[in-house]
């Protein structure tokens, strides 16, 4: 979960100062995360697998949020992420996910319509 000190309050990108207000802010867990695209938009799909037995032939998934971005912000985020994972496997080591369950949770899904 991030922090004060991980987000700031203000920041500045290419000269542009930018005020971040999360007075109305949410936070949610989530350990499954599904994606699809249109030629308009990405749809990510967020939830939790509460399914401790492995090996189950069928298995629910609780959804809890929708996040709807335009391909060119799901770009950004990609290249966000990337970098957020990089510097993640350089100060704690390399993440498998090709292991069953990706080693922390569900194996995430993902998909393109």
């Amino acid at each position: 979960m991030a922090t004060k000190a991980e987000t700031p309050a203000e920041s500045n990108i290419e000269g542009t100062k930018i005020k971040w207000d999360d007075t109305n802010m949410k936070s949610a867990y989530a350990n499954v995360c599904n994606v699809s695209s249109t030629r308009e938009e990405v749809v990510m799909l967020f939830g939790v697998n509460q399914a401790w037995n492995r090996g189950q032939k069928e298995v629910t998934i609780q959804l809890t949020d929708r996040i709807i971005v335009s391909p060119f912000a799901a770009k950004r985020l990609s290249v966000l992420l990337g970098a957020v994972v990089k510097e993640y496997e350089n100060r704690f080591g390399a993440l498998n996910i090709d292991m069953p369950g990706g080693g922390g949770g569900a194996p995430a899904a993902g998909g393109k319509k």
